[in-house]
């Protein structure tokens, strides 16, 4: 499949929503609408909606119903990478080639920009105004899902792990942890809440979990590869900066040739895992590709 022309097609439909439903900056307090517009369009690859909408897809299940909640999880993402990127955490100074948000608006506004854009989110959930709205059942559910894997059990528990490992000489057990936390919680979750939202049966979901769990993973390990090389152009961010920090990576840990490996294994599983919905499957497997083939 012409996977490019398939992401630039998706991200449209992603954009328009969130360009309609994300405050405008000329109403009072601007300057918070202005920094969350900011954030959400600096040119994010949307990878996370997209899984949602791409796993719907497969599943024959109604767009218009799951691109409400695929922007609500693209939203959680921003809100993370504000956070993120604060002195007192990464303290990076530029995400996708802009100056990041904090740089842009100071860091009280940052922070509030990205707890405003959290409760955004759940409003995106359980908006009774929605066309796609969803019944109470699945509101709880949808919630929870995104709750458990954007909390301390999943992405805020993988942050706290990254934190404390800083200049810490650590396990493979504590990297994998990290990954598997801090970013592959809610990239499998963006799959998991395509699923749920279209009847997957139970069968079907523990298959898509797999698979969202080894993109997931996958999906940071180039991460680290990139930053390691010092790929400017994939990261959108100054590179080599996991080393400076002090960070604890794949490639820190078991090195750049086993991590590499371990992409190629990874992106093995992801096509086996997925064999059995053949065709259905090619966008997702498309995108595990594009994933495995960054660090080429």
């Amino acid at each position: 499949m012409d996977i490019q022309n398939y992401l630039h097609k998706r991200i449209e439909i992603i954009n328009a929503y969130l360009e309609n439903h994300i405050p405008l900056d000329n109403q009072y307090p601007a300057e918070i609408y202005r920094a969350m517009r900011y954030s959400v369009f600096a040119g994010g690859k949307r990878i996370r909606p997209i899984l949602t909408l791409a796993t719907a897809e497969l599943l024959n299940g109604n767009i218009q119903r799951v691109l409400p909640v695929a922007c609500a999880i693209e939203l959680i993402h921003t809100y993370s990478l504000i956070h993120d990127d604060l002195p007192y955490m990464d303290n990076d100074d530029y995400r996708r080639g802009k100056l990041t948000c904090h740089k842009q608006f100071g860091e009280a506004i940052a922070i509030l920009a990205g707890n405003a854009l959290l409760m955004l989110a759940m409003q995106f959930i359980t908006n009774s105004q929605s066309k796609a709205k969803l019944d109470s059942r699945l509101q709880t559910r949808i919630l929870k899902e995104l709750t458990v894997a954007s909390g301390f059990a999943g992405m805020v528990g993988g942050q706290i792990v990254d934190t404390e490992s800083e200049n810490k000489s650590v396990d493979f057990d504590t990297v994998y942890y990290i990954h598997t936390h801090k970013t592959g919680a809610l990239l499998c979750s963006s799959i998991r809440i395509g699923a749920i939202l279209s009847n997957a049966n139970k069968s079907q979901l523990q298959r898509l979990t797999r698979f969202g769990n080894a993109l997931g993973l996958m999906f940071q390990i180039t991460d680290d590869i990139l930053d390691e090389m010092d790929n400017r152009f994939q990261l959108q961010k100054i590179g080599k900066r996991d080393r400076i920090r002090g960070k604890a990576t794949f490639p820190s840990v078991i090195g750049i040739e086993k991590s590499k490996d371990t992409v190629a294994q990874l992106y093995t599983d992801c096509q086996n895992i997925m064999h059995p919905f053949g065709k259905k499957a090619e966008a997702l497997v498309a995108i595990a590709e594009l994933v495995a083939k960054r660090i080429e």
